[in-house]
C-alpha cells in the first residue's frame, strides 16, 4: 500500500527581488508560490507518497494561478478551502556574503488567517491518508488558524493517523513566548516533532538549549536535548536540523534523528547556497520519509539532512528531488551525470 500524507498550512505568493538585489533597488520581482507545510508536501511527492494539501485560498485569478503551481507537482488540491479576499505573500531578499537574505511579510488578514474548523470537510481531508503534518507557522498567523489546526490533529489522531509537527519558528510573527504558549496544548497529539536545534520555541518549551559547538557535536551531545523532549510531550521521536552560517552563501548543515533510544547524528554538509528558503522543509520531508518507510536512526538522519542540503540548491520553496538524488548527496556524490 501506498504511503499517504497531508497537511494544512498557508500557501504565499513568493515575489523575490531578481539578481540578488535589495528590496529597496528592485524594480521587478519573480513570482512563484510556496509555504512550508505545501513545501514538504511538494518534496514527498516527489519521493512517491501520495499527497495531499488543506488551505484556504481566494476564489479569484490569484488563487487560481497558485493551485494550478501546486497542482503541477502532482499534490492533492481537492481539499482547498476557497474563500477569502485574498492570498497573503512576502517578499524575498536574497543576501550574498555578509549581507542576510530578508523577508518581508503581507499576510494579514489572509484567507488562510480567517480559516474556520468546520470550513474544512475533515472525513474528505483525511480518507484514507496516514500521516497528517502541521507547522508552527500556521498557528502563528491567527487563532483561528490554529484551532483549525486543533481540529485536524483530533480527527487525524482519532483515526490513527501519525501526526507531525516542524515548529517553524519565525520571529518577524511572534515571540518564542507567544509561540511556545498556542503551541503547547497541541503537542499531546504529535507524534514526530520536527524542528531546529537552535529554535527559541523549544528553548523555551524545553527550558535548555540544543545549540551545541561544532566541535562538541556527537549524538550523545544531543541526547538530553531530545530525551527532554521525550519525556516533557510524550513524542515517538524527535528530527532537528543543526545549522552553521558562515555567510549568506555558505552554510553547514547536520541532521539529528531520535528514535526514542537511539540518536544519531549526520554527516556534515558543507553548503554553497542557491536558495535557503525551504531547507527546513526539505529535512522535514526527508524525516517522514524515512520514518514512513522503517529505516534505522542513522538512514534516517542521513537521508534528511541531504534532502535539506539538496533543497538549498534549487531556487524556489520546493525540493524537486527524487528519492535517488537524496541518496547520492547522502553518500557525497556531485559528479556530473551523464
Amino acid at each position: 500500500m501506498p504511503h499517504s500524507f497531508v497537511t494544512i498550512g498557508e500557501v504565499l505568493l513568493r515575489l523575490t527581488a531578481p539578481r540578488r538585489e535589495r528590496l529597496t533597488q528592485a524594480r521587478q520581482f519573480d513570482a512563484i508560490y510556496g509555504g512550508t507545510e505545501c513545501n514538504v508536501a511538494v518534496a514527498l511527492k516527489q519521493f512517491g507518497v501520495d499527497s495531499a494539501l488543506i488551505s484556504r485560498i481566494p476564489e479569484n485569478d490569484i488563487g487560481q494561478a497558485c493551485i494550478n503551481f501546486i497542482r503541477q507537482y502532482g499534490v492533492d488540491t481537492s481539499q482547498v478551502v476557497r474563500g477569502g479576499d485574498r492570498l497573503g505573500l512576502y517578499y524575498l531578499e536574497i543576501g550574498a556574503s555578509m549581507r542576510p537574505s530578508a523577508v518581508v511579510y503581507d499576510r494579514a488578514l489572509s484567507a488562510m488567517s480567517e480559516i474556520e474548523p468546520g470550513m474544512v470537510d475533515w472525513p474528505a481531508a483525511l480518507a484514507g491518508r496516514d500521516w497528517f503534518h502541521f507547522s508552527g507557522i500556521t498557528c502563528a498567523i491567527s487563532e483561528r488558524a490554529t484551532a483549525t489546526v486543533a481540529a485536524g490533529c483530533e480527527a487525524a489522531k482519532a483515526t490513527g493517523m501519525t501526526v507531525s509537527i516542524d515548529f517553524n519558528f519565525r520571529s518577524a510573527l511572534w515571540s518564542p513566548e507567544a509561540a511556545a504558549k498556542r503551541l503547547d496544548p497541541l503537542m499531546h497529539y504529535v507524534d514526530v516533532a520536527i524542528g531546529s536545534a537552535r529554535d527559541p520555541i523549544l528553548g523555551v518549551m524545553l527550558g535548555m538549549d540544543g545549540n551545541i559547538p561544532p566541535d562538541e557535536r556527537t549524538p550523545e551531545a544531543y541526547r538530553s536535548f531530545v530525551e527532554s523532549a521525550v519525556s516533557k510531550y510524550g513524542f515517538g521521536k524527535v528530527a532537528l536540523t543543526v545549522r552553521d552560517v558562515h555567510s549568506s552563501d555558505h552554510n553547514s548543515w547536520q541532521g539529528v534523528y531520535f528514535d526514542g533510544s537511539e540518536v544519531a547524528l549526520s554527516r556534515r554538509h558543507e553548503l554553497e547556497i542557491v536558495d535557503r528558503v525551504g531547507g527546513g522543509d526539505g529535512f522535514a520531508a526527508g524525516a517522514i520519509w524515512g520514518v514512513l518507510n522503517g529505516w534505522k536512526p542513522q538512514e534516517i538522519a542521513d537521508f534528511a539532512a541531504a534532502s535539506g542540503a539538496i533543497a538549498h540548491t534549487v531556487h524556489g520553496d520546493f525540493n524537486l528531488a527524487s528519492e535517488a538524488e537524496v541518496l547520492a548527496a547522502a553518500s557525497g556524490g556531485a559528479d556530473v551525470r551523464r
